[in-house]
């Protein structure tokens, strides 16, 4: 990351949101909201002297999920680039008070502006890639999960609190800052569920049992692996499985439903034997939930920001999912890693680098090939209602004066023959091309011929 920030071709916009995409392939215009740091990235250093010195502290950390603190001024993550702190608005004492500025004097090369807005940039790109990334399923719907009791952590907190840079320097330790004894890793939480999500989140087999080898490694506490079904699938994973097997870890088959609650003090996991057939309970000291992976919140904005589309679950589409696996219905915006569906770090660095090749192999050829069945517009008869443009779901159309009145014209290079302004035109003067009219009606009579041609022919 560091080698992309340096980069002279590469101008990275981090801390910013894209607000509007228009135009469309070899042609786009991206509007992208800066949003202000109030710090100038182009005098700080990063040395986090204003970090160190800020009063306003004990602020929950979104990096840590909220077992750490941060500061009021604050970097996002470590190793962040560019390595530039932001100031968070909503607990500066001074955006709150009017008093402190305490960074500001403090700071030795004066990068601290509090008078910074955002910034809206323009600029025109040829191609796009979409790397949204996803959001973890959040238990906390789930009552039977017994998230939000003291111990119980999803998979992504218990990531944060084992991590040697965590909040606990790496040190697996109760609420009540002792090493637990007993504990519990849940599989499929959020995943194969009607209830929540029907699809394998793919990810959470595989990091459970690396926690659980975790565990052992740092602690040598009981560990009990309360599974479905065990999804190894990948290079080495079902060797890294056999190998966890080997190092004591209790494998618990469940059936459907598993419920975590407390009794005397303590966390009590209670689910089904498939192989006995018989109700387990668990008596332990910290349960880890092994969440899926979802289609980010705003995964639906994002689509519609960028003219792609979305399945029944949320992910992005995909123009064929073996001819086409990075390409979406848009020409020139290619989608990469969890945004298109649940998948592991390889696999999402593979297509990463599959959507780099695409993008650039359409730069390179210089020309792109249209749909051949595209609609046009008669411009004569069109009678400028508009019907068409709303209904449109790749916005090819637009609106434009011609001799002095309105009229509907499609742009051929978004257009992908659809045909949905054709059917709804009111006035008839929207048409597909190899769908007009007098096409449909000769393919009808050929049908009928060939029929009454041959009598075998099953009507």
């Amino acid at each position: 990351m560091v080698s992309v920030g340096q980069h002279e071709n590469i101008e990275l916009l981090a801390y910013s949101e894209v607000e509007e995409v228009s135009g469309y392939v070899g042609n786009f215009q991206v509007k992208v909201r800066k949003k202000a740091r109030h710090v100038k990235e182009e005098l700080c250093t990063g040395c986090g002297l204003c970090e160190e010195k800020c009063p306003a502290r004990r602020i929950p950390s979104e990096f840590d999920l909220g077992l750490g603190m941060r500061r009021a001024i604050y970097r996002p993550f470590p190793q962040a680039v560019p390595n530039t702190p932001v100031l968070d608005k909503e607990n500066c004492i001074y955006f709150r008070t009017g008093r402190c500025r305490a960074c500001e004097r403090l700071c030795p090369r004066q990068a601290i502006d509090f008078e910074q807005e955002d910034q809206i940039l323009e600029f025109e790109v040829g191609t796009i890639i979409v790397a949204t990334g996803y959001d973890p399923f959040d238990p906390s719907p789930g009552a039977q999960f017994g998230y939000g009791v003291d111990n119980v952590l999803t998979g992504l907190e218990f990531e944060r609190l084992i991590n040697a840079g965590g909040p606990t320097g790496g040190k697996v330790l109760l609420k009540e800052g002792i090493p637990p004894q007993r504990i519990a890793i849940l599989h499929c939480i959020g995943s194969r569920d009607e209830r929540y999500n029907e699809y394998c989140s793919r990810v959470c087999c595989m990091y459970s049992l690396k926690f659980a080898h975790l565990v052992r490694e740092t602690t040598g506490a009981e560990v009990y692996e309360v599974y479905r079904d065990m999804r190894s699938f990948g290079k080495g994973y079902e060797e890294f499985f056999t190998r966890v097997e080997h190092e004591g870890i209790l494998f618990i088959r469940r059936g459907e439903d598993v419920e975590v609650t407390t009794q005397d003090g303590r966390l009590l996991v209670m689910a089904e034997d498939v192989f006995s057939g018989k109700k387990v309970k668990l008596s332990v000291d910290m349960v880890i939930l092994g969440v899926g992976i979802q289609p980010r919140r705003d995964a639906g904005e994002v689509a519609r920001v960028f003219g792609i589309g979305c399945g029944e679950a949320g992910f992005f589409t995909e123009r064929h999912p073996k001819l086409a696996p990075v390409e979406t219905a848009s020409d020139g915006i290619f989608i990469a890693g969890a945004c298109q569906g649940p998948k592991d770090i390889p696999d999402s660095v593979a297509q990463g680098g599959a959507a780099a090749v695409a993008a650039l192999d359409m730069i390179d050829l210089g020309k792109v090939n249209l749909e051949p069945i595209t609609s046009f517009i008669d411009e004569e008869v069109c009678s400028g209602c508009r019907i068409c443009i709303g209904l449109c779901p790749y916005n090819a159309i637009e609106f434009v004066s011609l001799n002095g009145r309105g009229v509907a014209r499609v742009n051929e290079a978004l257009c992908k023959g659809c045909g949905t302004c054709a059917s709804a035109c009111p006035s008839g003067a929207a048409t597909q091309r190899g769908f007009v009219d007098r096409q449909i009606y000769a393919e009808i009579d050929g049908a009928l011929q060939f029929m009454m041609a041959e009598p075998s022919v099953q009507r």
